[in-house]
């Protein structure tokens, strides 16, 4: 059987070197974020998390995932997010010492809700009845 290769970009979640990268721009949005520097009164009502920055195998574009605390006005919070994307993507520039700035996009970091649904979903009465009967036949 021959032996399957993964090539540099295919390898799940990111070679090394975007997953220090993006690391290193996740925290200069969030150290951005704690000191109230990004003036936008949407961005500024909310506590917003930073939970991950994926970059694509050149660097060149970072994607960046953000909830608002308690998952309120997402839609809204991305939306201020990308009207600041100039500033954001000069002053990241500034912070991360690369050849390029990458450009920046904002997405709604959805594996919040994910958990909470598959959590309803294992407290389901047929789930619960599944399981009941798995260790009766044991």
């Amino acid at each position: 059987m021959p032996h399957k290769r993964h090539r540099r970009d295919q390898v799940p979640g990111g070679s090394q070197r975007q997953l220090r990268v993006g690391e290193l721009v996740r925290h200069a949005l969030a150290d951005m974020l704690a000191r109230g520097d990004v003036h936008d009164p949407v961005i500024e009502g909310h506590l917003i998390t930073v939970p991950e920055v994926r970059m694509s195998a050149d660097l060149r574009l970072a994607t960046i995932y953000v909830m608002p605390m308690g998952g309120r006005d997402a839609q809204a919070v991305v939306e201020a997010f990308e009207r600041n994307k100039k500033f954001l993507r000069a002053e990241i520039a500034h912070r991360v010492n690369l050849k390029f700035a990458p450009d920046i996009r904002f997405r709604v970091d959805e594996r919040f809700e994910e958990a909470e649904r598959i959590d309803r979903l294992l407290q389901s009465p047929a789930v619960a009845r599944d399981l009941k009967k798995e260790t009766d036949d044991e």
